[in-house]
C-alpha cells in the first residue's frame, strides 16, 4: 500500500506538544519519543536517541528553540542538548556500527540502534512515538508520525541528541583519519567527501556495501 501523501501544511511552525497532550490524557506517563541521525551518511556508525519529557505546563519555553535538528545549526544543537538531558525525565542513545550495516542493512541497522537507545533508559517507556520509523522488535506500544521531528517536541528534542552524539563520534574519527575531514561533514557525501574516496578509496569505518558514487 502507497504511504498516504502528508500534507506539509498542516505542519506547526515549530515542534510542540499535540501528540504527547494527546497520549498523556491516556495516562501513558512516560512517553519515549525516538529519531535518529547518520541514516544517509557514507561513513561511520548510525545513532538513535529516545527522549522522555515531563509532562509540565512551562515545558515548551524550557525546551523554546527545539526543531528538527537537521534545520538547525551546529551552535543551536550543541547548546540545546544539556538542556534536554537535564529536563528529560530520561534519556539514552545507541549506535549501530558500520560493520553491522553492512552485515544487516541500513534499516534494520538503525532499528538495532534505537533498541540500543531504549535499553539504555534507566525507565522504561510505557508508549513510544518514532519519526516514521516501525521497531516491531521493541516490546512497548507505539506510533509512527510522518514528519515526526517536525511535529513532536520529544521527537525533535531526541533528533538533537542523536545528531549531537554522532557527531561527536565523527569529530572524534576524524583524528583517526584527518585525510576525509569527517570533522566537516561527518561522513555525509559531500563533493569533498566523494573526491577524498576517489583519491584514497574508503577507509575501516566507511560502509563497504553503499554504493558511493565519485
Amino acid at each position: 500500500m502507497a504511504r498516504k501523501k502528508f500534507d506539509l501544511s498542516t505542519l506547526p511552525k515549530y515542534p510542540d506538544l499535540k501528540i504527547e497532550k494527546r497520549l498523556w490524557k491516556k495516562n501513558f506517563i512516560n512517553l519515549g519519543g525516538i529519531d535518529e541521525a547518520g541514516r544517509g551518511a557514507l561513513a561511520g556508525d548510525v545513532a538513535a536517541a529516545v527522549v522522555i519529557l515531563p509532562n509540565i505546563s512551562k515545558l515548551t519555553r524550557i525546551l523554546a528553540g527545539v526543531r528538527d535538528s537537521k534545520e538547525m545549526p551546529q551552535s543551536q544543537r550543541e547548546a540545546l542538548e544539556p538542556i534536554i538531558k537535564k529536563n528529560s525525565i530520561a534519556w539514552g542513545i545507541g549506535f549501530s556500527s558500520p560493520e553491522e550495516i553492512d552485515q544487516i542493512g541500513i534499516l534494520p541497522a538503525t532499528k538495532l540502534a534505537a533498541k540500543r537507545a531504549v535499553e539504555g533508559l534507566a525507565i522504561l517507556p510505557d508508549y513510544l512515538i518514532t519519526d516514521y520509523l516501525d521497531l516491531p522488535d521493541i516490546d512497548i506500544p507505539q506510533e509512527k508520525f510522518i514528519k515526526g521531528d517536525m511535529r513532536s517536541l520529544t521527537i525533535a528534542s531526541a533528533s538533537i541528541l542523536a545528531k549531537t552524539a554522532r557527531d561527536a563520534k565523527m569529530r572524534a574519527l576524524d583524528k583517526e583519519y584527518p585525510e576525509y575531514e569527517f570533522a566537516q561533514h561527518k561522513g555525509y557525501g559531500t563533493k569533498k567527501h566523494r573526491e577524498a574516496i576517489k583519491k584514497i578509496g574508503k577507509s575501516l569505518v566507511h560502509r563497504q556495501s553503499f554504493n558511493i558514487k565519485v
